[in-house]
């Protein structure tokens, strides 16, 4: 096992690994630059059988010690209301703060600051009681079209999922991805799967702050891969990080300091199944933000095709 970095450590990868400036001075889009019109078509290549997997959790609108904002979902009418009217019809009404443990979603470069900073350089005060008037969710609002790669580690462990508190270190994503037969690329979106999902579904929920997940030694390694988004069936930091001024190093480290997405909290279950039966660790990735204005992060479905 890899030794803990210490915190100053960390702090000196976040200045070492920066992507401020990469694509000038203006850039809000960060690591999704590297997704290319020609790496947009090489990703239709991908697809054989046309199987299309989603890699989300349903809206979770039930309580839970990892929800403590469950979604609000109300029929604003139902079918017996609609028996004797003019306009028979069915309605609903949703509302939901995305960020968090319980919803699949994509996270915005400005939703964490470093020191003040969002991505690129951009101050902390953008963000106001309006929103984001830099590096909101808008900046994908076209989508994101890119080859996707699934890096499934209880696969690799042999087991049903990791427990809370686990660390995947980068000697874990190399043995993961020779074991796959697949190769992490520039543009990329990786997937990462801890199995969360999975032991939610098996035990119940389970204390939000204690989450396997990416050790901050990592962040070399994603920095090297130039990974254009990074998903995982949980934050993708471990938690606890270990690291007593740093909760959240990956966050930091991608979202701020090298401009990568987020996706938090999606179901990697039924994509690892068709993963591991097709022997096919590579697909066309698809994903599709609301367009909220100024939004800090949008709840998604990512969508594999096989």
């Amino acid at each position: 096992m890899a030794a803990r970095l210490s915190s100053s450590e960390v702090k000196g990868l976040f200045d070492k690994l920066s992507n401020w400036g990469r694509w000038g001075k203006d850039d809000e889009r960060g690591a999704l630059n590297f997704i290319t019109d020609k790496k947009r078509a090489a990703a239709g290549g991908l697809v054989q059988t046309g199987e299309t997997v989603s890699m989300a959790l349903p809206l979770a609108t039930i309580p839970a010690v990892d929800n403590p904002m469950p979604v609000t979902h109300l029929m604003v009418q139902a079918g017996h209301d609609a028996v004797d009217s003019a306009l028979p019809y069915s309605g609903d009404y949703f509302a939901i703060a995305p960020h968090g443990m319980a919803n699949t979603h994509i996270d915005a470069l400005c939703h964490v600051f470093w020191k003040g900073k969002m991505y690129n350089g951009f101050d902390a005060k953008e963000v106001g009681s309006h929103g984001a008037k830099k590096c909101a969710i808008t900046v994908a609002r076209d989508g994101i079209v890119s080859r996707g790669v699934l890096i499934d580690i209880p696969r690799l462990k042999n087991v049903e999922w990791l427990e809370p508190g686990d660390r995947i270190f980068p000697e874990d994503l190399d043995a993961a991805e020779k074991l796959h037969g697949v190769r992490v690329e520039e543009g990329d979106v990786l997937m990462l799967r801890t199995g969360r999902a999975a032991r939610r579904k098996a035990k119940g929920a389970w204390e939000a702050m204690q989450m396997p997940g990416l050790d901050a030694s990592c962040l070399p390694w994603l920095h090297e891969r130039r990974i254009a988004m990074l998903g995982c069936d949980a934050v993708s930091d471990v938690a606890p990080s270990g690291i007593d001024d740093i909760l959240l190093p990956i966050h930091i480290g991608t979202l701020v300091i090298m401009g990568i997405h987020l996706i938090d909290n999606a179901d990697l279950d039924a994509i690892s199944a068709s993963a591991h039966r097709l022997k096919r660790y590579q697909f066309q990735f698809v994903l599709a933000p609301l367009i909220l204005n100024r939004g800090t992060a949008s709840p998604v479905n990512p969508i594999a095709i096989f």
